[in-house]
């Protein structure tokens, strides 16, 4: 099975979403800082891309949303969420990095739990910096 990366144009969000939400929704109980309501306002509003992961038969197997960090010397494009089964390989990403480099980043970048962060390392990520919190 062949999986082709596709970038979901802003007029296509409405009719893609349902198809690519319970995907997405999986990240929540990972406690990323958004849920899926406002995942989907960013995507329908245009500030954020949302790519989708299709096989030969155009069958949805994930998908994945992402902003943009315009810095003075790179253009980061961060993986805000992301969700599918069997998606992340060398094809699917190289398919991705094309998508994120014909927007004009220069970079790549994404928040992850280990077990996430030592599969994006077989892709070619190092860790660059260790984020922690605390609310106030």
């Amino acid at each position: 099975m062949t999986l082709t990366v596709k970038q979901v144009p802003l007029h296509f969000v409405a009719q893609t979403w349902p198809v690519v939400e319970p995907f997405l929704r999986l990240a929540e109980q990972y406690g990323t800082d958004y849920n899926i309501d406002q995942i989907k306002v960013f995507v329908s509003m245009g500030q954020w891309m949302l790519l989708v992961v299709v096989d030969d038969a155009g069958e949805v197997h994930g998908g994945f949303t992402v902003s943009f960090l315009n810095y003075p010397n790179d253009r980061v494009a961060f993986i805000t969420c992301i969700g599918g089964r069997l998606i992340a390989n060398k094809d699917t990403f190289a398919q991705m990095k094309e998508i994120l480099k014909v927007s004009g980043a220069t970079k790549i970048q994404g928040a992850a739990r280990e077990a996430v962060a030592r599969l994006w390392r077989r892709l070619g990520f190092n860790e660059k910096y260790i984020v922690v919190e605390t609310k106030i």
